[in-house]
């Protein structure tokens, strides 16, 4: 499965890509976040250290812009323009779904509804440059140079915890009673166990 091919990549180099850019993308706006709001802000929808909309982002970014690689300007504004609309359609999608945004830009200059802004689309014209041209090759070979083991078991845990995070923040966004499924969960684990010990 793992060197199964999927978009000219094997489907392990392609799934820790997405790992890396995920918690990468976290990290950087995150950080950038805090600054801008003098406290410590967590920009993830759940508690882990992961937003998967860069991980999706960078990747589907990467496979369609690369035929620009070393067209810098064409690159630039292709990246800023499909990004962008990328933003909106997760923003419209949230929308429908939650009904609010995780992000908020009606306090920055020329933005539409707070979905999108000028600001943010000069920026991802910069990380399509910096993707396409620098990182994603990097990224390749930090990637290869751990063991594929390794590197494995690092995916599964790492996916399997963002699972976890990501059901409770969705239950607790739908307003399930997270605590009461928490407690027949452990009495039906109680009244299983009772059965064979």
């Amino acid at each position: 499965m793992w060197s199964m091919k999927m978009l000219g990549m094997d489907f392990y180099h392609l799934l820790a890509a997405f790992v890396f850019y995920s918690m990468l993308g976290w990290l950087v706006e995150s950080i950038y976040m805090s600054f801008c709001n003098k406290k410590i802000t967590n920009r993830g929808f759940a508690k882990s250290p992961f937003c998967p909309i860069y991980g999706f982002g960078a990747i589907i970014g990467y496979l369609v812009l690369s035929p620009l690689k070393g067209r810098f300007v064409l690159l630039y504004i292709t990246g800023a323009v499909l990004a962008t609309f990328f933003e909106y359609l997760v923003g419209r999608l949230m929308l429908k779904l939650f009904g609010e945004l995780w992000w908020d830009y009606n306090d920055k200059p020329f933005n539409y509804k707070g979905v999108i802004c000028l600001e943010s689309t000069i920026a991802w014209g910069f990380y399509a440059v910096g993707i396409v041209t620098f990182l994603h090759d990097w990224v390749l070979i930090m990637i290869g140079r751990i063991h594929m083991n390794v590197g494995v078991w690092a995916i599964r845990v790492i996916l399997f915890t963002v699972f976890i995070d990501y059901v409770i923040q969705l239950m607790r966004a739908f307003r399930v009673d997270v605590k009461g499924t928490k407690e027949r969960l452990a009495e039906k684990y109680q009244s299983f166990k009772s059965r064979w010990y």
